[in-house]
């Protein structure tokens, strides 16, 4: 396949971008946008996926979120949905300009919290024509229920009122992680629950990454913690939809999510692919899952682009 990278504009500041064409083959090309998880780069899962769309025949688009990544232009490392969602408009407005593009079939894929946004930026942008969620997350509820105990949500928020009242007067800039940076800091949290298990093998182990960084602003919480990826999908939710997701939950809550996003998603053409034995994790580099996956994504994008 041939690569391309590319520096295009996001709102104020400039993030990059890989475009994947087929080999030996003219376009424009039917193309999806492969949107990366949270807290991943382009180079990651997304990047897998991108490949195995464009020996399908696909050119494919995957890019840093503004920010982040490559670049992640002041200010560095925010994690703000309205943003992520916004990204995915920029990206298209880019893709517009380019020849080997087919405007009028463009698709978009995302995994993880990227399915959660892609899902999300479909509700409105409707040069996207048609949407694959892969292991999607929805973190504004993840962010809401937070640890699960009662008030859990309202603390969070009141805790992030303290710190930008900090940082207003004069308080340097505090980040959190998305996860763990290894196991022997996950278990010393007292945390086992298989998804952030194997975030941490994940992004350790299997594909660590120098553009990764695990952090953001401790102040986006408050932003993150009022989206939904879901808010309505009953009413604007028009394109072809398929979603996937493993049978073994997690608390990244994406088993739970798959259900809920297609029993809203106003669209009659959907489909919802539960794969067995399969955790969160499988669905972003396991071959065999992966594999699995590919003889489901490729027919949709070729019969829906």
């Amino acid at each position: 396949m041939n690569e391309q990278k590319f520096t295009f504009p996001i709102r104020e500041v400039m993030t990059t971008g890989i475009l994947r064409l087929p080999e030996d083959s003219k376009g424009p090309f039917p193309t999806i946008v492969v949107m990366h998880p949270i807290s991943s780069v382009k180079e990651q899962t997304s990047s897998l996926y991108a490949e195995r769309l464009t020996d399908a025949g696909f050119a494919t688009f995957v890019f840093d979120a503004s920010h982040q990544g490559e670049l992640h232009e002041a200010p560095e490392y925010i994690e703000i949905p309205y943003y992520r969602v916004n990204d995915v408009k920029w990206a298209i407005d880019f893709l517009n300009t380019l020849e080997d593009v087919d405007n009028e079939r463009i698709g978009i894929a995302g995994i993880c919290g990227g399915g959660g946004y892609a899902v999300n930026a479909a509700l409105t942008e409707k040069r996207i024509k048609a949407v694959a969620s892969l292991t999607g997350a929805n973190y504004g509820m993840l962010t809401r229920e937070g640890d699960m105990s009662p008030g859990s949500a309202l603390d969070t928020l009141h805790m992030v009122a303290k710190q930008r009242q900090a940082e207003a007067t004069g308080a340097e800039t505090a980040f959190t992680q998305y996860s763990p940076n290894s196991h022997a800091e996950r278990k010393q949290a007292g945390v086992e629950d298989i998804d952030s298990i194997q975030a941490v093998d994940y992004y350790e182990e299997h594909a660590p990454h120098p553009n990764r960084a695990n952090k953001y602003h401790v102040t986006d919480i408050g932003e993150v913690a009022a989206w939904d990826a879901t808010y309505l999908a009953d009413e604007l939710l028009d394109q072809p939809l398929i979603i996937f997701a493993g049978d073994i939950p997690g608390t990244f809550g994406a088993y739970r999510t798959a259900y809920e996003l297609y029993d809203k998603a106003l669209t009659t053409d959907k489909q919802l692919k539960v794969l067995p034995k399969t955790t969160h994790y499988d669905i972003y580099d396991n071959p065999e899952t992966v594999d699995k996956i590919m003889e489901d994504l490729v027919p949709f994008f070729q019969e829906k682009l």
